[in-house]
């Protein structure tokens, strides 16, 4: 359909994830939606070139990047880029706002996908089940043995959270199930049990960390060399925030030394590539970025994208807008 605000969509999205786009029903005209068909990251360059050709929004995923110079690309037209995923990490916020350009997320559908995976990690390092599972398919298991495999307790274990939001408090809902105590840490006091507010403090006490912190300057390397020196040697460290939020190669070395017990990972430092010392390393569980990977929740993500960068489009400001003072984002919030 073609007459409506030009909307160009950075990767292949599950089926149905545009809807929003082209439907019939409001709110403003249906848009005209330019979907790039190759599943691969798009460079700077590439999103330059676009955004040259005159569009008006983007629904994107995460490996694309967002700087002043793709702002000014969009020569003011760009009013919108409507992220796939809660993190948005990707744009530079404050050149969008400089060039008032409205960027939205989609926070809450991810949380229990996320948290899901979270308890996943944390289950299998603690229980060395991806180690066990390798000499199983290598025909080298030789039968039972008292001492073979031995893992930590998650059951009554102390779970230690850094960082306290939805996800974390998800992740705490399911702790529950496992009569563990629960414990976290944030930067500001939350009013509620549990609270820490030292980072080394909380590290000392958990026998499990959980990272749910999103990437920022101040959460760059948040977990390195020191900190994990704080844990318990027998502690296990799970990460389904943002890879760049531990220091890789000091996570490695701690498994290497017996630092720390075991680490489950679903995010990388600079992903997809991951670390060799980080796959040798012992005792490790590594997905690659899973967390939000089920197809009704991949689904409902792309969609509210998809809404999103339509309701700014046709004047309207959605809730999950993440700056709207945006320079012409004196928009309706309904």
């Amino acid at each position: 359909m073609t007459g409506g605000p030009r909307v160009f969509v950075t990767r292949p999205l599950p089926a149905g994830g545009t809807d929003p786009l082209a439907s019939a029903d409001g709110p403003g005209p249906p848009c005209e939606i330019i979907q790039r068909t190759e599943d691969e990251p798009l460079d700077k360059d590439g999103l330059i070139a676009v955004l040259e050709d005159g569009i008006d929004g983007v629904v994107a995923v995460l490996t694309e990047r967002f700087d002043a110079d793709v702002f000014a690309a969009g020569k003011g037209r760009l009013r919108v880029v409507a992220n796939v995923a809660v993190g948005y990490d990707n744009i530079d916020v404050d050149a969008a706002n400089a060039a008032g350009v409205v960027i939205c997320n989609t926070p809450g559908i991810v949380d229990d996908p996320t948290a899901d995976v979270a308890f996943l990690l944390i289950l299998a390092a603690s229980r060395r089940a991806s180690e066990a599972e390798a000499v199983l398919r290598k025909g080298e298991w030789v039968g039972f043995h008292m001492e073979d495999f031995l893992g930590r307790d998650v059951h009554g274990a102390t779970l230690g959270l850094v960082g306290y939001g939805r996800i974390a408090r998800a992740v705490a809902r399911r702790a529950e199930g496992f009569n563990m105590e629960v414990i976290h840490h944030t930067r500001r006091p939350t009013g509620e049990p549990g609270w820490i507010g030292d980072l080394h403090e909380l590290l000392g006490r958990s026998d499990i960390v959980s990272l749910h912190v999103p990437l920022n300057t101040g959460s760059r390397h948040l977990i390195g060399r020191a900190e994990l020196a704080a844990m318990k040697p027998t502690a296990v460290l799970v990460n389904t925030a943002r890879g760049p939020v531990v220091d890789e190669e000091a996570v490695a070395e701690a498994l290497e030394q017996g630092t720390i017990f075991a680490a489950g990972i679903d995010v990388y430092e600079r992903e997809p590539a991951v670390l060799p010392r980080l796959l040798a390393a012992p005792r490790t569980v590594l997905l690659p970025h899973i967390g939000t990977a089920t197809v009704a929740r991949r689904t409902a993500m792309s969609q509210l994208a998809s809404a999103s960068a339509r309701a700014v489009l046709a004047g309207e400001l959605p809730e999950n807008t993440l700056n709207p003072e945006a320079t012409g984002s004196h928009l309706s919030r309904d």
